[in-house]
Protein backbone atom coordinates (compact mmCIF):
# COMPACT_ATOMS: atom_id res chain seq x y z
CA UNK A 1 0.00 0.00 0.00
CA UNK A 2 1.34 3.42 -0.96
CA UNK A 3 2.01 5.78 1.90
CA UNK A 4 -0.20 8.89 1.82
CA UNK A 5 1.98 12.00 1.69
CA UNK A 6 0.53 15.20 3.13
CA UNK A 7 0.53 18.24 0.91
CA UNK A 8 3.07 20.97 1.73
CA UNK A 9 1.28 24.13 0.67
CA UNK A 10 3.65 27.09 0.44
CA UNK A 11 1.53 29.28 -1.83
CA UNK A 12 0.46 31.73 0.89
CA UNK A 13 -0.04 32.17 4.61
CA UNK A 14 -3.73 32.79 3.87
CA UNK A 15 -4.07 29.00 3.61
CA UNK A 16 -3.86 28.35 7.35
CA UNK A 17 -6.69 26.36 8.89
CA UNK A 18 -8.27 27.03 12.32
CA UNK A 19 -6.80 24.94 15.12
CA UNK A 20 -9.01 22.94 17.45
CA UNK A 21 -8.68 25.65 20.09
CA UNK A 22 -9.73 28.31 17.61
CA UNK A 23 -12.69 26.24 16.43
CA UNK A 24 -13.83 25.80 20.03
CA UNK A 25 -13.62 29.56 20.59
CA UNK A 26 -15.66 30.15 17.43
CA UNK A 27 -18.33 27.68 18.50
CA UNK A 28 -18.65 29.31 21.93
CA UNK A 29 -18.73 32.92 20.67
CA UNK A 30 -21.39 35.33 21.93
CA UNK A 31 -23.29 36.77 18.98
CA UNK A 32 -25.22 39.91 18.10
CA UNK A 33 -25.86 42.20 15.15
CA UNK A 34 -22.67 44.14 14.48
CA UNK A 35 -24.32 46.74 12.23
CA UNK A 36 -26.18 47.81 15.37
CA UNK A 37 -22.95 47.58 17.33
CA UNK A 38 -24.39 44.68 19.32
CA UNK A 39 -22.03 41.79 18.62
CA UNK A 40 -20.06 41.51 21.88
CA UNK A 41 -17.30 39.36 20.38
CA UNK A 42 -16.72 41.76 17.47
CA UNK A 43 -16.61 44.60 19.97
CA UNK A 44 -14.03 42.74 22.06
CA UNK A 45 -11.86 42.07 19.01
CA UNK A 46 -11.96 45.73 18.00
CA UNK A 47 -11.09 46.87 21.52
CA UNK A 48 -8.26 44.35 21.77
CA UNK A 49 -6.86 45.36 18.38
CA UNK A 50 -6.96 49.06 19.24
CA UNK A 51 -5.18 48.40 22.54
CA UNK A 52 -2.49 46.25 20.92
CA UNK A 53 -1.75 48.95 18.34
CA UNK A 54 -2.11 51.93 20.67
CA UNK A 55 -5.00 53.45 18.70
CA UNK A 56 -8.29 54.97 19.80
CA UNK A 57 -10.58 52.69 17.85
CA UNK A 58 -10.69 49.76 15.44
CA UNK A 59 -13.01 48.23 12.85
CA UNK A 60 -13.29 44.54 11.93
CA UNK A 61 -13.47 44.12 8.13
CA UNK A 62 -13.60 41.28 5.64
CA UNK A 63 -10.07 41.56 4.25
CA UNK A 64 -6.85 43.53 4.14
CA UNK A 65 -7.90 44.90 0.76
CA UNK A 66 -11.10 46.26 2.29
CA UNK A 67 -9.15 47.68 5.24
CA UNK A 68 -6.74 49.50 2.95
CA UNK A 69 -9.57 50.85 0.80
CA UNK A 70 -11.40 52.10 3.89
CA UNK A 71 -8.18 53.78 5.01
CA UNK A 72 -7.91 55.56 1.65
CA UNK A 73 -11.61 56.53 1.67
CA UNK A 74 -11.40 57.87 5.21
CA UNK A 75 -8.16 59.86 4.78
CA UNK A 76 -8.72 61.24 1.26
CA UNK A 77 -11.41 62.52 -1.08
CA UNK A 78 -12.18 61.84 -4.72
CA UNK A 79 -9.64 63.68 -6.85
CA UNK A 80 -6.85 63.41 -4.30
CA UNK A 81 -3.58 61.52 -4.65
CA UNK A 82 -1.73 59.25 -2.27
CA UNK A 83 1.93 58.22 -2.40
CA UNK A 84 2.83 54.51 -2.38
CA UNK A 85 5.63 52.20 -3.42
CA UNK A 86 5.45 51.15 -7.07
CA UNK A 87 5.26 47.48 -6.05
CA UNK A 88 2.91 47.94 -3.12
CA UNK A 89 -0.10 45.71 -2.61
CA UNK A 90 -2.46 48.70 -2.58
CA UNK A 91 -1.30 49.60 -6.10
CA UNK A 92 -0.74 46.21 -7.72
CA UNK A 93 -3.10 43.76 -6.05
CA UNK A 94 -6.28 45.47 -4.90
CA UNK A 95 -8.30 45.71 -8.11
CA UNK A 96 -7.65 49.44 -8.57
CA UNK A 97 -10.07 50.02 -5.70
CA UNK A 98 -8.48 53.33 -4.72
CA UNK A 99 -9.11 54.68 -8.23
CA UNK A 100 -12.38 52.94 -9.05
CA UNK A 101 -14.18 53.30 -5.72
CA UNK A 102 -12.43 56.12 -3.87
CA UNK A 103 -11.56 58.23 -6.92
CA UNK A 104 -8.03 58.53 -5.54
CA UNK A 105 -4.93 58.38 -7.70
CA UNK A 106 -1.81 56.53 -6.53
CA UNK A 107 1.54 58.16 -7.19
CA UNK A 108 4.05 55.34 -7.52
CA UNK A 109 7.52 55.66 -6.04
CA UNK A 110 10.22 53.21 -7.13
CA UNK A 111 12.06 51.98 -4.05
CA UNK A 112 14.82 49.66 -2.96
CA UNK A 113 13.16 46.67 -1.28
CA UNK A 114 9.84 48.48 -0.83
CA UNK A 115 11.13 51.06 1.65
CA UNK A 116 10.56 54.71 0.79
CA UNK A 117 12.82 57.47 2.04
CA UNK A 118 11.75 60.81 3.40
CA UNK A 119 13.40 62.48 0.39
CA UNK A 120 11.30 60.35 -1.97
CA UNK A 121 8.13 61.41 -0.19
CA UNK A 122 9.11 65.07 -0.43
CA UNK A 123 9.92 64.67 -4.13
CA UNK A 124 6.52 63.07 -4.81
CA UNK A 125 4.50 65.84 -3.16
CA UNK A 126 2.26 67.90 -5.47
CA UNK A 127 2.36 71.70 -5.32
CA UNK A 128 -0.65 72.82 -3.29
CA UNK A 129 -1.29 75.95 -5.37
CA UNK A 130 -1.32 74.25 -8.80
CA UNK A 131 -4.88 73.53 -9.96
CA UNK A 132 -3.52 71.24 -12.69
CA UNK A 133 -2.35 68.66 -10.15
CA UNK A 134 -4.22 66.57 -7.58
CA UNK A 135 -3.72 67.37 -3.90
CA UNK A 136 -1.47 64.90 -2.06
CA UNK A 137 -3.29 63.75 1.06
CA UNK A 138 -1.60 60.60 2.36
CA UNK A 139 1.36 58.25 2.22
CA UNK A 140 0.81 54.48 2.23
CA UNK A 141 3.55 52.19 3.56
CA UNK A 142 3.53 48.38 3.48
CA UNK A 143 5.10 46.53 6.40
CA UNK A 144 6.16 43.80 5.91
CA UNK A 145 6.53 44.31 2.17
CA UNK A 146 5.21 41.35 0.22
CA UNK A 147 6.83 41.69 -3.21
CA UNK A 148 10.14 42.75 -1.68
CA UNK A 149 10.24 39.36 0.03
CA UNK A 150 8.71 40.00 3.43
CA UNK A 151 11.18 42.79 4.17
CA UNK A 152 10.66 44.67 7.44
CA UNK A 153 10.78 48.46 7.54
CA UNK A 154 13.41 49.72 10.01
CA UNK A 155 11.73 51.87 12.66
CA UNK A 156 13.96 54.83 11.83
CA UNK A 157 12.83 54.72 8.20
CA UNK A 158 9.17 54.55 9.21
CA UNK A 159 9.56 57.46 11.59
CA UNK A 160 11.34 59.57 8.97
CA UNK A 161 8.58 59.02 6.40
CA UNK A 162 5.83 59.56 8.96
CA UNK A 163 7.38 62.80 10.24
CA UNK A 164 7.88 64.08 6.69
CA UNK A 165 4.25 63.30 5.91
CA UNK A 166 3.02 65.03 9.07
CA UNK A 167 5.07 68.16 8.42
CA UNK A 168 3.69 68.24 4.88
CA UNK A 169 0.09 68.01 6.09
CA UNK A 170 -0.35 64.39 5.01
CA UNK A 171 -1.73 61.36 6.81
CA UNK A 172 0.08 58.02 6.87
CA UNK A 173 -1.69 54.71 6.31
CA UNK A 174 0.12 51.45 6.98
CA UNK A 175 -0.79 48.31 5.09
CA UNK A 176 0.28 46.11 7.96
CA UNK A 177 -1.21 42.87 6.66
CA UNK A 178 1.77 41.13 8.28
CA UNK A 179 2.39 43.76 10.97
CA UNK A 180 2.93 41.17 13.69
CA UNK A 181 5.55 39.44 11.57
CA UNK A 182 7.37 42.77 11.50
CA UNK A 183 7.01 43.20 15.27
CA UNK A 184 8.36 39.71 15.95
CA UNK A 185 11.26 40.21 13.55
CA UNK A 186 12.22 43.52 15.20
CA UNK A 187 11.45 42.21 18.71
CA UNK A 188 9.26 45.24 19.49
CA UNK A 189 5.60 45.71 20.36
CA UNK A 190 3.26 46.14 17.42
CA UNK A 191 2.18 49.46 18.94
CA UNK A 192 5.68 50.84 18.47
CA UNK A 193 5.46 50.21 14.74
CA UNK A 194 1.84 51.37 14.53
CA UNK A 195 2.75 54.66 16.22
CA UNK A 196 4.38 55.75 12.96
CA UNK A 197 1.02 55.75 11.10
CA UNK A 198 -2.37 57.38 11.57
CA UNK A 199 -4.25 54.29 10.40
CA UNK A 200 -3.08 50.68 10.27
CA UNK A 201 -4.62 47.57 8.78
CA UNK A 202 -3.54 44.10 9.89
CA UNK A 203 -4.78 40.65 8.86
CA UNK A 204 -5.82 37.94 11.27
CA UNK A 205 -6.25 35.59 8.29
CA UNK A 206 -2.57 35.27 7.35
CA UNK A 207 0.16 34.16 9.74
CA UNK A 208 -2.10 34.55 12.77
CA UNK A 209 -4.19 31.68 11.44
CA UNK A 210 -7.80 32.91 11.55
CA UNK A 211 -10.03 31.95 8.62
CA UNK A 212 -11.31 35.42 7.68
CA UNK A 213 -10.78 39.06 8.43
CA UNK A 214 -8.62 42.10 9.03
CA UNK A 215 -8.78 45.04 11.41
CA UNK A 216 -8.39 48.73 10.60
CA UNK A 217 -7.12 50.75 13.57
CA UNK A 218 -6.81 54.50 14.01
CA UNK A 219 -8.30 57.68 15.51
CA UNK A 220 -11.94 57.38 16.58
CA UNK A 221 -13.09 60.02 14.10
CA UNK A 222 -11.39 58.30 11.17
CA UNK A 223 -12.70 54.87 12.18
CA UNK A 224 -16.18 56.41 12.40
CA UNK A 225 -15.89 57.46 8.76
CA UNK A 226 -14.52 54.04 7.86
CA UNK A 227 -17.50 52.38 9.53
CA UNK A 228 -19.89 54.39 7.35
CA UNK A 229 -17.87 53.56 4.22
CA UNK A 230 -17.78 49.87 5.18
CA UNK A 231 -21.59 49.85 5.19
CA UNK A 232 -21.72 51.64 1.83
CA UNK A 233 -19.40 49.03 0.33
CA UNK A 234 -21.69 46.24 1.52
CA UNK A 235 -19.33 45.22 4.30
CA UNK A 236 -21.65 45.51 7.29
CA UNK A 237 -21.33 42.40 9.44
CA UNK A 238 -24.32 40.81 11.10
CA UNK A 239 -23.71 38.01 13.64
CA UNK A 240 -19.99 38.02 12.93
CA UNK A 241 -18.87 37.04 16.41
CA UNK A 242 -17.78 33.56 15.32
CA UNK A 243 -15.25 35.13 12.93
CA UNK A 244 -14.21 37.71 15.50
CA UNK A 245 -13.68 34.94 18.06
CA UNK A 246 -11.16 33.36 15.70
CA UNK A 247 -9.36 36.69 15.48
CA UNK A 248 -9.28 37.07 19.25
CA UNK A 249 -7.93 33.55 19.68
CA UNK A 250 -5.26 34.30 17.09
CA UNK A 251 -4.15 37.48 18.86
CA UNK A 252 -3.94 35.62 22.16
CA UNK A 253 -2.14 32.50 20.88
CA UNK A 254 -0.44 33.04 17.53
CA UNK A 255 1.77 36.12 17.68
CA UNK A 256 4.86 34.67 19.37
CA UNK A 257 4.78 31.52 17.23
CA UNK A 258 5.37 33.65 14.11
CA UNK A 259 9.05 33.32 15.00
CA UNK A 260 8.75 29.63 14.03
CA UNK A 261 7.53 30.65 10.57
CA UNK A 262 10.47 33.01 10.22
CA UNK A 263 12.95 30.31 11.18
CA UNK A 264 11.33 27.85 8.76
CA UNK A 265 11.52 30.43 5.98
CA UNK A 266 15.18 31.05 6.73
CA UNK A 267 15.95 27.33 6.66
CA UNK A 268 14.03 27.00 3.41
CA UNK A 269 15.83 29.97 1.84
CA UNK A 270 19.29 28.78 2.88
CA UNK A 271 18.57 25.32 1.53
CA UNK A 272 17.26 26.67 -1.77
CA UNK A 273 20.30 28.93 -2.14
CA UNK A 274 22.51 25.82 -2.12
CA UNK A 275 20.65 24.20 -5.02
CA UNK A 276 22.25 24.63 -8.44
CA UNK A 277 20.11 26.83 -10.68
CA UNK A 278 18.45 28.86 -7.89
CA UNK A 279 19.03 32.61 -7.50
CA UNK A 280 17.95 34.02 -4.15
CA UNK A 281 18.76 37.13 -2.08
CA UNK A 282 19.11 35.90 1.50
CA UNK A 283 19.25 39.47 2.82
CA UNK A 284 15.57 39.85 1.94
CA UNK A 285 14.44 36.77 3.81
CA UNK A 286 13.57 38.51 7.06
CA UNK A 287 10.18 37.03 7.92
CA UNK A 288 8.07 34.25 6.38
CA UNK A 289 8.32 34.95 2.63
CA UNK A 290 10.90 33.53 0.22
CA UNK A 291 11.22 34.71 -3.38
CA UNK A 292 13.63 33.07 -5.81
CA UNK A 293 14.37 32.72 -9.51
CA UNK A 294 15.52 29.79 -11.62
CA UNK A 295 18.27 29.62 -14.20
CA UNK A 296 17.39 27.73 -17.36
CA UNK A 297 14.01 26.47 -16.20
CA UNK A 298 10.49 27.83 -16.58
CA UNK A 299 8.85 28.66 -13.25
CA UNK A 300 5.55 27.01 -14.15
CA UNK A 301 7.33 23.83 -15.27
CA UNK A 302 9.19 23.76 -11.95
CA UNK A 303 6.00 24.26 -9.96
CA UNK A 304 4.24 21.55 -11.93
CA UNK A 305 7.03 19.09 -11.10
CA UNK A 306 6.81 20.09 -7.44
CA UNK A 307 3.04 19.67 -7.47
CA UNK A 308 3.47 16.08 -8.67
CA UNK A 309 5.33 15.50 -5.39
CA UNK A 310 2.69 17.29 -3.29
CA UNK A 311 4.56 20.57 -2.80
CA UNK A 312 2.75 23.74 -3.86
CA UNK A 313 4.20 27.18 -4.57
CA UNK A 314 3.23 30.26 -6.55
CA UNK A 315 4.81 32.21 -9.40
CA UNK A 316 4.20 35.73 -10.62
CA UNK A 317 4.24 37.22 -14.10
CA UNK A 318 7.85 38.28 -13.49
CA UNK A 319 8.92 34.63 -13.29
CA UNK A 320 9.81 34.73 -9.61
CA UNK A 321 8.61 31.92 -7.38
CA UNK A 322 7.19 32.61 -3.94
CA UNK A 323 7.15 30.22 -1.00
CA UNK A 324 5.47 31.33 2.24
CA UNK A 325 5.78 29.53 5.57
CA UNK A 326 2.90 29.52 8.02
CA UNK A 327 1.06 27.69 10.77
CA UNK A 328 0.45 24.68 8.52
CA UNK A 329 4.14 24.18 7.69
CA UNK A 330 6.62 22.65 10.14
CA UNK A 331 10.36 21.98 9.99
CA UNK A 332 9.81 18.53 8.49
CA UNK A 333 7.70 20.02 5.71
CA UNK A 334 10.53 22.44 4.92
CA UNK A 335 13.00 19.59 4.53
CA UNK A 336 10.61 17.69 2.28
CA UNK A 337 10.03 20.82 0.17
CA UNK A 338 13.78 21.21 -0.26
CA UNK A 339 14.14 17.59 -1.37
CA UNK A 340 11.31 17.98 -3.88
CA UNK A 341 12.71 21.26 -5.24
CA UNK A 342 16.12 19.69 -5.71
CA UNK A 343 14.62 16.68 -7.47
CA UNK A 344 12.48 18.90 -9.71
CA UNK A 345 15.51 20.86 -10.85
CA UNK A 346 17.63 17.73 -11.34
CA UNK A 347 14.92 16.10 -13.43
CA UNK A 348 14.57 19.25 -15.53
CA UNK A 349 18.31 19.33 -16.19
CA UNK A 350 18.21 15.62 -17.10
CA UNK A 351 15.31 16.17 -19.50
CA UNK A 352 17.12 19.08 -21.16
CA UNK A 353 20.18 16.88 -21.81
CA UNK A 354 18.19 13.91 -23.08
Amino acid sequence: MNKVVAMVDLRSDTLTMPTEGMRAAMAAAELGDDVFGEDPTVNRLQLRAAELLGKEDALFVASGTMGNLLGVLSLSRSGDEIIADAESHVFLNEGAGAAALAGVQIRQVATEAGIMTADQVRAALRPRDDVHQPPTTAVCVENTHNRAGGVVWPLDALRAVSETARRSGLSTHMDGARLFNAAVALDVLAAEIAATADTVTFCVSKGLGAPVGSVLCGPAEVIGRARRWRKALGGGWREAGMLAAAGLWALDHSIERLADDHQNARTLAEGLAEIHGVRLDLDRVQTNIVYFELEGMDAQDFLARCREQEVLGAAGADGRIRFVTHLGVDAGDVQRALEVCSQALESAWADSRA
